[in-house]
């Protein structure tokens, strides 16, 4: 072993900074030819070195003065620097792949004089094509060679080795040309869950997989090729639809995949029942779990690199009456926006909120059933106080989104990692705010309370219907009341409500009976506007387009303290609340069906029913 200068392997002319000391192992084969073995991951941070637009002086496309200018113009409208070069007109679409082809290391394929064989395309589905931004090229001893339209998208091939189980090799292409060849060889073999589903039933199901593979061997039931299609597609459809979770569930004489979107389950064409050990088997390989263990949960994770864009599976399998379900928790973070200002907040709340999350000590909480976005307003808070000046420490199960700059603590129950035990361990570590990811005890809710007694400001979670049974919740838990009323400064309850789509958004004119469901007096609902979504296309028929939230928010005045020093009863802090001007929830939704945000039905099945003036 010995170590080279890079540079001597690279032409002539290059700058300075693409040079550097590589290590690698010399080997001679029997012929005499010398070769290099270097690790791939190596190979992609030392090729990623040398910059585009350095790259596009040297090969004389762009002036120095010009790559200013791009750089000036990349600060001002962000995007990628060859995008905009070739908006400012220095450079064109074919220059730009060719300068990515040098960064990268990869051939450069022209997909318009390219023949790909009927057998290529089948490896790689249409939807998977469409959201990487690829196009299937070649199969050469097991090794699939795909054009990329965004080649600085290296984990994407990781991606692809997971989901088709070959070998992937890169090579560049413009996007114009990637489009061009989904849109010509797709065009005359359109598929889909039931084009996949269909292929799977016309194969032999007497305990026997696809293509004849024996269903015994659990490794060939996981990598046969019909099942990696159908995962494939419905994990990638999940992923373009912008789901939270897909479920899969084996009953009695059928296998049932649902995914979750926008808080409603939809169900899929299920596949063959025989099939369910099989495509479970997949699962378990692709997020590294023990395929031969039946008997016990377990818990693993997928990563992806959908489009540019980080996305985590969060694998969960348990063992059931006919089998094992699995499901899985779509974590993605362009969905997801961890901004106060877009999670739907009206201003007055927000502002009301905002000046909670600034103050020195003491307790917020965030309240609400599973699914209600508790996770992602408190990520949000965190996002928005995370500065160089603030030290800020979270114990979480599980870590959904990791976030620059913040102390992140997982749980693990299994080995005594409680909420409470980290809470104590990370009082030690000098943080100004700390988020618990939910207060399920004594023991947890008297740590956070002496927490925000030695001045740190504390945030968490409880599972309540609305804000004044937060508090009641902490008494029951043993909280002694004097202690709620020194420490907890604000409590907020939030629900999520499915928006109308807007490309369907109807008037409508309801009836009596659902008005009342509003509990206004007719007459005051009867000056409003009403909407619903009829279904298109966008939405898949059902007139829903993503999520808000509806909130409220309880500030703990002198006036709640009393209250709660008095132990009065959730309705009777209620009543002095509104009395001080909170809006409660389904007074909050009130104002999103009014605004044509969302329905009625949308808003009474996520509210309580209260008297509403």
């Amino acid at each position: 072993m010995f170590s080279v200068q890079f540079s001597d392997w690279i032409p002539k002319g290059n700058p300075p900074d693409s040079a550097c000391v590589v290590s690698g192992l010399m080997d001679r084969s029997r012929d005499g030819d010398e070769f290099w073995t270097l690790k791939t991951e190596h190979w992609k941070r030392t090729m990623a070195q040398r910059k585009l637009g350095q790259i596009l002086v040297d090969l004389g496309h762009l002036t120095d003065d010009q790559l200013w200018d791009v750089l000036e113009e990349q600060k001002q409208s962000s995007g990628l620097i060859g995008q905009v070069a070739v908006r400012m007109g220095f450079v064109t679409e074919a220059q730009v792949t060719e300068a990515l082809a040098e960064q990268w290391g990869m051939p450069i394929i022209s997909l318009a004089e390219t023949n790909i064989p009927p057998n290529v395309l089948e490896m790689v589905p249409q939807t998977m094509a469409e959201i990487y931004k690829i196009m299937p090229v070649s199969l050469k001893n097991d090794v699939l060679t795909v054009a990329m339209a965004d080649p600085q998208n290296v984990a994407a091939l990781d991606d692809l080795r997971n989901f088709l189980g070959a070998e992937i090799r890169g090579a560049v292409s413009s996007l114009a040309d990637v489009e061009a060849a989904i849109a010509r060889y797709y065009a005359d073999r359109p598929e889909s869950i039931e084009d996949v589903v269909a292929e799977l039933a016309n194969e032999d199901d007497d305990n026997r997989g696809p293509k004849g593979y024996d269903l015994a061997s659990e490794e060939e039931m996981s990598d046969a090729a019909p099942i990696k299609k159908l995962l494939n597609m419905v994990i990638l459809l999940a992923i373009r639809d912008q789901a939270s979770d897909i479920h899969f569930e084996p009953f009695e004489d059928e296998f049932k995949i649902r995914v979750k979107a926008d808080g409603i389950l939809y169900e899929m064409v299920p596949p063959p029942r025989h099939l369910a050990n099989a495509i479970v088997s997949r699962i378990k390989v692709m997020s590294d779990l023990d395929i031969a263990e039946r008997r016990l949960p377990q818990d693993g994770r997928i990563e992806l690199n959908v489009g540019g864009n980080q996305v985590d599976l969060r694998v969960s399998v348990l063992p059931v009456l006919f089998g094992e379900a699995v499901v899985m928790r779509v974590l993605d973070r362009t969905v997801v926006a961890l901004d106060l200002n877009k999670i739907g907040m009206d201003p007055t709340t927000l502002s009301r909120f905002r000046r909670m999350i600034e103050l020195p000590n003491g307790i917020v909480l965030v309240t609400g059933p599973t699914g209600s976005g508790k996770t992602t307003t408190l990520y949000s808070a965190l996002n928005e106080l995370n500065d160089i000046s603030t030290k800020v420490i979270t114990s979480e199960d599980p870590i959904e989104y990791d976030i620059e700059g913040i102390t992140q603590c997982p749980v693990n129950p299994d080995i005594g990692v409680t909420f409470a035990a980290i809470l104590r361990g990370i009082l030690r570590h000098d943080p100004d705010k700390i988020l618990v990811g939910e207060i399920r005890d004594y023991e947890t809710g008297e740590i956070a309370v002496q927490s925000a007694l030695t001045g740190h400001l504390v945030f968490s979670t409880l599972h309540t219907n609305d804000a004044p049974t937060a508090i009641t919740r902490l008494r029951d838990m043993g909280v002694p009341a004097f202690l709620i009323t020194a420490t907890v400064e604000g409590i907020l309850a939030q629900r999520l409500v499915r928006r109308i789509c807007s490309e369907c958004r109807t008037v409508f004119d309801p009836s009596d009976e659902l008005l009342l469901e509003l509990q206004l007096p007719l007459e005051t609902a009867r000056k409003y506007k009403f909407y619903y979504g009829k279904g298109c296309g966008r939405c898949n028929n059902s007139g829903y387009k993503g999520r808000v939230g509806i909130y409220e928010l309880l500030t703990v005045t002198d006036e709640i303290r009393d209250c709660v020093a008095a132990e009065q009863s959730a309705d009777e802090i209620r009543d002095v609340a509104r009395n001080q001007g909170m809006t409660t929830l389904r007074e909050s939704g009130l104002k999103l069906i009014f605004d044509g945000i969302t329905t009625i039905d949308e808003v009474v099945r996520e509210t309580v029913m209260e008297d509403v003036e």
